[in-house]
């Protein structure tokens, strides 16, 4: 059986290890979008991993629901992008930009003239966003019609090809954690009527056609899509979670992406899914291609899961936040940077590129 450590084939893509570095939100992008003036740094940092996924990245201003969180739908954007990837190819590194529409999770004051936030039906969140003042609730969100998701999905194209146009490797479709198209998926916050809502396979409608024009982009086997079956983020629920993600995994094994990236743990005990383990186990069982599992893995449980075949490989977030060599680290079961909570989001290099590697910590 292979190793977390051993290289795995997506396509033409040859990936050193199994290690992946999951999108982790940072709230350093400029106030225009463009990626800030360390990030070049931070990422080529991190270049051993198997696979980079950026931080979430808004295909279209209607699309931001943080500050300071980047785009991929100016030109301005793209010139920003070219010196992070190339400073990452330069490290001998692959990266993916994760494309990202929040939805409902917005608030008017991010939006352009200061417009009510759109998702698949009018229901309002429980749940915050951080504006120039701090946190505030979100605001109260507008259906889109046909027209406008019609328009969305042509977003999506759009900032596929403009990552390409920036030298990414590829892309990932963020349909998880509550945004855009989580709301499609999930039955608390789809409450439609038409074609987009209603069954399990009305709602997956959506994420089906977002897939097909980012594949009319890029080769199928560089575009992941990320998803997260029982996350409760941001007021997401689901009345049957085991019928709706094995219509999502039927619906993407129909297109082939190049993987599936798995939110498979939640924080939140109130979870509907009772036997998370069967459930994912189900869920890669049906899943064709590589799936890559993300929540809560240390370098044990990543290593037994990769060879078992569990997981093709692992994403790691908050470790690979604090420890960027961390294949290495993990490899050598070397000691892990703790990361800093309070710098997280927002701020300057100190808790962003600032850690140590093993060599420069003593070890």
């Amino acid at each position: 059986m292979p190793s977390l450590y051993e290289s795995v084939r997506i396509g033409s893509l040859t990936l050193p290890n199994r290690v992946f570095m999951a999108p982790l939100t940072r709230n350093r992008a400029m106030p225009s979008g463009v990626p800030g003036p360390w990030a070049s740094t931070y990422y080529s940092q991190r270049a051993s991993a198997g696979l980079i996924v950026t931080e979430a990245t808004q295909i279209s201003p209607m699309g931001k629901g943080y500050i300071n969180t980047p785009g991929i739908h100016s030109q301005e954007q793209i010139a920003g992008w070219k010196p992070v990837v190339d400073a990452v190819h330069r490290s001998g590194g692959r990266i993916f930009l994760q494309l990202w529409h929040v939805g409902r999770i917005s608030h008017n004051s991010l939006l352009p003239r200061n417009a009510s936030p759109v998702a698949p039906s009018a229901i309002r969140a429980r749940a915050q966003t951080v504006v120039e003042t701090g946190f505030v609730d979100v605001s109260e969100p507008r259906a889109l019609s046909l027209a406008e998701i019609q328009s969305t999905i042509e977003d999506y194209g759009r900032g596929a090809a403009n990552a390409k146009a920036a030298g990414f490797d590829g892309v990932e479709i963020h349909a998880a954690n509550g945004y855009l198209i989580d709301q499609f998926l999930r039955s608390k916050s789809n409450v439609r009527a038409d074609a987009y809502g209603g069954s399990a396979a009305h709602r997956a409608r959506f994420l089906g056609e977002v897939v097909e024009a980012v594949l009319g982009v890029w080769e199928r086997t560089r575009v992941g899509v990320r998803i997260s079956p029982v996350g409760t983020f941001n007021d997401m629920g689901d009345g049957n979670p085991e019928e709706t993600f094995a219509c999502v995994v039927d619906v993407l094994n129909g297109y082939q992406p190049g993987y599936l990236h798995v939110v498979e743990d939640t924080i939140d005990p109130a979870s509907p899914v009772e036997h998370k383990a069967d459930f994912f186990r189900r869920l890669r069982s049906a899943w064709k291609g590589i799936y890559v599992a993300n929540g809560g893995y240390d370098a044990e449980r990543g290593e037994r899961a990769v060879s078992e075949g569990s997981a093709d490989a692992v994403a790691y977030g908050r470790l690979f936040l604090a420890n960027p060599d961390l294949p290495t680290r993990l490899s050598r079961r070397g000691p892990l940077n703790v990361p800093d909570t309070a710098s997280f989001y927002g701020g300057d290099e100190r808790g962003y590129t600032d850690y140590p590697e093993l060599a420069r910590s003593g070890t």
